[in-house]
Formats: C-alpha cells, structure tokens, sequence
C-alpha cells in the first residue's frame, strides 16, 4: 500500500469514528464544557473547529503544493479559531456535522490525489512552523484525536 493510500484510509477511518461518536450525542452532551481557560469551548464548539480548521488546512496545504509558502509569520491560531468560531455559531449542530463529513470527503480526495514525491514539499503550517506536506497531513488526524482525547474525559 503506498503511503498517500495509508494517509488516506487513516483520515477515512478517523473521520467515520468522528461522525459516529458526534452522531450519537444528546442535545445536553453538545453542550458540555471541554476547554474553560480563555473562551469556553463545548463539544459543539469542538466539532466547529474540527470543521473550519480542516477546512482552512486543506486550502493551505492546495497552496503549498502550488509552490506558496504557507501561514504568514504574524498568523495567529487563536484570531483564526475565534473567527471560525464566530463564523459559524448559528449552525445548527446537524449541519455542523454534515459540513464535517463533507471536509473530511473533501480532505481525503485531496490527499488520495497526490503524487509520493508531492509529500516532501515544504512550506510553513500554522502550528508546526517549517514542514513537509506528509507532516501537515499526519497532523489532520493527531490534532483531532487530541481534542477526542479531551471529549472523551469531560463525558465520563
């Protein structure tokens, strides 16, 4: 199997687990608190963010492998995250989830698309700084396990 097909099936198997286990929440448990340090994040909110910034990622990474740079040196994750947040506040939670299943689709039909020798491109990821487009897409998945990690906790 080459690697762009193991990323791939990685990303597909995450995100099916993903849309599962926010499928299967109550109305109350979208509202359970995650994060309380600086603004408070939900699970609702949680599922935003893995929406917008998989969204945003893909088109970065697009721009990388197009021979762009990357983030700018003066981007900031945190303005990011509250704008994306901002952005889409109104969505229902449904729709939230079915936007995640799409950029997922979305993100996976990217990677499967690329070339091996593609993986190497270098260029400046908003968390990672200077790195290789496999990199970047290792971090797809990391990122959104961290957070289940957190989701997981606070339902216990």
């Amino acid at each position: 199997m080459s690697e762009i097909t193991e990323l791939a099936e990685k990303l597909k198997a995450e995100g099916e687990k993903f849309a599962a286990f926010f499928a299967g929440l109550n109305d109350d448990q979208w509202q359970t608190e995650v994060y309380t340090e600086g603004a408070t994040w939900t699970i609702r909110n949680v599922l935003s963010h893995f929406v917008t910034s998989e969204r945003g990622l893909v088109r970065l990474f697009e721009q990388i492998r197009q021979g762009g740079a990357g983030v700018s040196d003066d981007f900031s994750i945190d303005r990011y995250n509250a704008a994306q947040q901002e952005k889409t506040r109104e969505l229902p939670t449904i729709e939230l989830l079915e936007q995640y299943k799409s950029v997922r689709a979305n993100s996976i039909a990217w990677v499967s698309g690329l070339q091996d020798s593609e993986l190497e491109i270098v260029g400046r990821h908003p968390f990672l700084n200077q790195t290789t487009l496999r990199e970047m897409i290792k971090m797809l998945y990391l990122h959104n396990q961290l957070h289940y990690r957190d989701l997981k906790k606070v339902l216990k």
